[in-house]
């Protein structure tokens, strides 16, 4: 190995550590943003934050870049790399393709009208006012539409966008899966909708104290493994996790006073995508693997520890004498049970992220479908309500009053990230396909949820997803946890058998 060979993969690992720095400090900012950074900075930070990704976008399609790319993809010089560096070089190339075909001021300009666009948005949705936000968002889609021409797609367009979030999904892929999905599980939501054996929540919509929530919310992320030396609990508009890099991955909730469940369950999702950050191993900090390896694999944490192991009777055989304790009035003669079966109630709903885990695919797929037309040319911004709504009421059956609780209620698209909603369901059947090999391999995975034995399982995860960060694919995450490939049959045999057993069928 040349001492030439050394100093271009010193100099370029040097490089991508100033660019992983760069990414830290414009993360800061967007969780200061989002957490209650004074509202008169508002346009200022967004200016800053665009100066900062134009500074970083310009280094990862840099001349620089550009020449230790090409001597470390040169066939021989690219055998001595050893199997993290050859993914690293490869992972970039594929940025420097991606990236070199989009002008940096157009890049600029695209961050700064994102990062205005998620305030604006915060602003708009409490009063319900999309006229308001439709210039923005109308800008954002105009230019995602421009950067699908310049990168190019097959198939399509939306393919492209598709790609960023979960690297090789297609629309054809996803028209398959979301079609076996919605085979299966639209009888089953029928059957439980004409049961006689509901759940009763009633003792649920009542007030309970915010500061006792946010107490047990700490509680139950400890319990779970989540390092507060290496992360910390906020509140925002709505609940997202920030990981800068292992030592520092932050969460946010946002606490109801009059539920006691919205808080918890979105602490404990935000929790599953910490947890996933924090135990990176640290071999690969100060690279681009050391992140999650896509947005389906990241869900399938969160909801697995949100659904899978947060809503099971086990977890609540175990918790809910603590949750009690801190409600005596409200909750003591309420049986675990009924808790249980009242948090697990199917009821078709508005707001995605306090959907039941059953209904929350259709909102899913109802999100995919308004944006494969976006990006097929065939729906425009201006008539997104309607189609929403239109949408609602033939998937659930519910109608919003107001573009408050329609389609302003998710900050996804403020932000720019078409492409990233399927994640979501990705993520429950990734999910139900892991809980599966993990239940085979430890045989007593319910009986240490309930005993509060939450450790061994985070460990299990770690050593088998977590540590490898964006080193292996997705597909290749699943295929060596599972040993096969992604099957959505895991996912409807997990429904069928928690919902026949809640609603008596």
């Amino acid at each position: 190995m040349g001492q030439s060979f050394e100093s271009t993969l010193a100099e370029f690992r040097n490089l991508i550590k100033k660019m992983k720095s760069y990414e830290e400090a414009l993360g800061v900012m967007y969780w200061d943003l989002r957490t209650g950074a004074p509202r008169k900075g508002m346009e200022n930070r967004s200016q800053v934050i665009g100066d900062l990704s134009g500074e970083l976008f310009r280094m990862s399609v840099s001349e620089e870049m550009s020449g230790y790319l090409e001597q470390l993809l040169e066939p021989q010089t690219f055998e001595q790399l050893d199997e993290v560096n050859r993914k690293i070089v490869k992972e970039c190339k594929k940025e420097y393709d991606r990236s070199k075909k989009i002008p940096p001021e157009k890049y600029q300009a695209y961050v700064v009208l994102t990062s205005q666009a998620e305030s604006i948005w915060e602003d708009v949705k409490p009063k319900s006012d999309f006229a308001a936000f439709a210039p923005y968002l109308e800008k954002i889609v105009a230019y995602n539409r421009e950067f699908i021409d310049l990168w190019g797609y097959t198939g399509h367009p939306y393919n492209t966008l598709l790609d960023m979030y979960e690297p090789g999904m297609t629309v054809d892929q996803l028209d398959q899966v979301f079609g076996e999905l919605r085979r299966k599980l639209v009888p089953l939501v029928s059957a439980i909708q004409q049961s006689p054996n509901k759940p009763h929540r009633s003792f649920l919509e009542q007030p309970f104290d915010i500061e006792l929530q946010k107490k047990f919310s700490r509680y139950i992320l400890n319990e779970m493994g989540y390092d507060f030396e290496a992360g910390r609990l906020d509140e925002s508009a709505h609940p997202f996790a920030t990981g800068l890099n292992p030592g520092d991955v932050r969460i946010t909730t946002r606490y109801l006073p009059n539920d006691v469940t919205s808080a918890l369950f979105g602490t404990i999702h935000e929790g599953g995508h910490a947890l996933y950050e924090q135990n990176i191993s640290p071999d690969l900090i100060g690279t681009p693997l050391c992140t999650g390896t896509s947005m389906g694999i990241h869900e399938s944490q969160s909801r697995f520890w949100e659904n899978m192991i947060g809503r099971s009777i086990g977890f609540w055989k175990r918790y809910y004498p603590q949750l009690q304790q801190h409600y005596p009035e409200r909750l003591s003669k309420v049986p675990v049970e009924i808790f249980y079966r009242g948090i697990n109630e199917v009821r078709p709903s508005l707001i995605r992220i306090e959907a039941d885990e059953l209904t929350y695919n259709l909102h899913i797929m109802i999100r995919y479908e308004l944006e494969k037309e976006l990006f097929s040319g065939t729906l425009e911004v201006q008539d997104l309500p309607e189609a929403w709504n239109r949408k609602y009421k033939d998937y659930l059956g519910v109608e919003p009053a107001n573009d408050g609780e329609g389609v302003l209620q998710d900050v996804h698209w403020s932000g720019g990230s078409f492409g990233y909603f399927p994640s979501y369901s990705l993520g429950n059947m990734y999910a139900a396909q892991i809980r599966n090999t993990l239940k085979q391999q430890m045989p007593d995975f319910e009986d240490k949820i309930e005993r509060g034995e939450l450790l061994p399982i985070k460990e299990w995860l770690v050593e088998r997803i977590y540590k490898y960060g964006k080193s292996l694919t997705p597909s290749e995450i699943i295929q060596s946890v599972t040993g096969e490939p992604l099957n959505p049959a895991y996912l409807v045999a997990y429904f069928e058998e928690k919902y026949k057993d809640i609603y008596r069928l």
